[in-house]
């Protein structure tokens, strides 16, 4: 199973990877912080979860809530 590995090319696939986790992380945590998104938080989650880099993507063109205008 590990000679799959033995030819990657880390150089490209670590930043790749490390992109994607921080792109998860950055839509996990905003989803947890935001009073309302678009649609229930439920349902963001699992997207965010299981549709991997695309979910995240997705969340922040479609799923983050309108940011309230402070006054004063």
């Amino acid at each position: 199973m590990l000679e799959i590995f033995d030819g990657a090319n880390w150089s490209v696939i670590a930043p790749v990877m490390l992109a994607s986790l921080m792109l998860f992380l950055l839509a996990f945590i905003d989803l947890i912080r935001q009073p309302q998104p678009n649609g229930t938080k439920v349902i963001w989650g699992i997207v965010i979860v299981f549709v991997h880099i695309l979910g995240p993507v997705l969340y922040f063109l479609f799923g983050r809530g309108k940011k309230k205008e402070k006054t004063g």
